[in-house]
């Protein structure tokens, strides 16, 4: 079992930067694949950006060049630095965690196993 708790997240006006943390707690947090993904009421939930166990990392095109997603084993933490924000980046952010699969991480970041209650990100133009 693995507990995700968000925080961070708030309102900046376009072109701003914000970074959303989330604290993981029960298992092991090193040993699994963790990322972000956010969702907008009435759309799909988007994948933002995935770290692996290693710390290679990889982002949705949205968000490529923008976004940072890093890890902090030692203190269970993940984190998203979000730059250069636009309107369309407002959602409610969601961290989440999977076991890698054959030494892997799946690319379906909202099908994860464990996830967090979400924080709020509010981009005004």
């Amino acid at each position: 079992q693995v507990q995700l708790v968000e925080s961070g997240g708030g309102s900046v006006q376009a072109g701003g930067s914000l970074r959303i943390s989330c604290a993981a707690s029960g298992s092991t947090e090193s040993g699994y694949c963790m990322g972000w993904f956010r969702q907008v009421p009435g759309k799909d939930p988007e994948g933002v950006a995935i770290i692996d166990t290693n710390g290679k990392t990889a982002y949705s095109n949205s968000v490529k060049g923008r976004f940072t997603i890093s890890r902090d084993n030692a203190k269970n933490a993940l984190f998203l630095q979000m730059d250069s924000l636009e309107p369309e980046d407002s959602a409610m952010y969601y961290c989440a965690a999977e076991r890698p699969s054959w030494g892997a991480c799946s690319p379906s970041i909202p099908q994860y196993r464990y996830r967090g209650q979400g924080t709020q990100v509010t981009v005004s133009s």
